[in-house]
């Protein structure tokens, strides 16, 4: 057993929602890309007594005890969140830190990954696939959506994501995305998502973006991903007041296509926004565009991420990767 252990794990884009009615006999399915940044960093070491500390150390705090319990573990710890994906932003904060916490917990302990049945013990991955995938591995992930088990979502494509394309994310500094009894209340009184709809979503993601994606066509990924945003942004702009949840990020985002980026849309009920770059280069030149007018968004270029989460031992080096 390890005496200290560090875990990584990526925040997620959420590209999109298939089928959120479940019309389709399989409830949401999901395309999703985890990022280079921010991610969730935390140690796990054995301690005298429990101590929790840094960013998001409440709901940190909550997760070990849980699993202590629900693994048997005895003794005590200390878990320090040295840094943290931003919370209630869309980027994925609440599977990616408990997944993260219970990855430190068996490791120091000796105990195998579950990653899905621990993502299941702690009621992540209700809707979307994508951020418990994010974890095991990397790449654009498709899942199929939820069946009528307390199983999630099953993953059914992932391919790379290509190495010369960025991400430019655009944050609200001053805003949150629907979070807690909010979300699942504006889901409860939206209306059924159309059944044509369903089948274009799923055409954009099997004809569309996947192939583009093999055959690095930037342009054919990014209409494809708008076009999803597009179908899935109208349903939910009753909830959240129009396809962007803030006003703010949707005009930068409209700047930013402007300048040449493409692919736009806002991962999960946002606030964050998002939009791709075929390099670098593309991604400052459109970023430099906008400037900082000090309009309440911040932006940040990012990679996407082919590998999952990161798990170091003090004595044992990188054990999983």
């Amino acid at each position: 057993m390890s005496s200290s252990v560090v875990v990584r794990v990526p925040a997620r884009l959420h590209l999109g929602f298939l089928d959120p009615s479940g019309d389709s006999e399989r409830r949401f399915g999901s395309i999703g890309l985890p990022l280079s940044e921010p991610e969730t960093v935390l140690s796990l070491a054995r301690s005298p007594q429990t101590i929790v500390e840094g960013p998001e150390g409440e709901r940190a705090s909550r997760h070990l005890a849980m699993l202590c319990d629900m693994l048997d573990v005895r003794g005590h710890h200390r878990l320090t969140v040295e840094q943290a994906i931003p919370a209630h932003a869309g980027l994925g904060s609440g599977t990616q830190i408990a997944l993260a916490v219970a990855a430190a917990l068996r490791t120091l302990h000796g105990l195998p990954l579950d990653i899905e049945g621990d993502a299941v013990r702690m009621a992540r991955g209700r809707r979307s696939g994508v951020g418990i995938a994010s974890f095991g591995g990397g790449g654009v992930i498709v899942d199929a959506g939820k069946d009528d088990s307390a199983a999630p979502p099953p993953v059914v494509a992932r391919l790379p994501f290509p190495e010369d394309w960025r991400v430019i994310l655009v944050f609200d500094t001053a805003g949150d995305g629907l979070h807690g009894d909010a979300e699942i209340e504006a889901f409860r009184a939206l209306p059924s998502f159309p059944r044509d709809r369903v089948g274009e979503n799923c055409r954009l993601v099997l004809m569309g973006a996947m192939p583009a994606l093999m055959q690095r066509d930037f342009a054919a990924f990014g209409a494809a991903i708008t076009a999803i945003q597009q179908n899935v942004g109208a349903h939910f702009a009753p909830a959240q007041g129009g396809v962007f949840t803030s006003r703010r990020v949707e005009r930068v985002i409209g700047r930013l296509s402007e300048a040449g980026a493409m692919g736009w849309g806002q991962s999960s009920w946002g606030p964050t926004g998002f939009i791709f770059a075929p390099s670098e280069e593309v991604a400052r030149r459109c970023v430099e565009a906008v400037g900082d007018d000090g309009d309440g968004t911040e932006l940040r270029i990012v990679r996407g991420r082919n590998g999952g989460a990161e798990i170091e031992t003090h004595d044992l080096g990188l054990v999983a990767n």
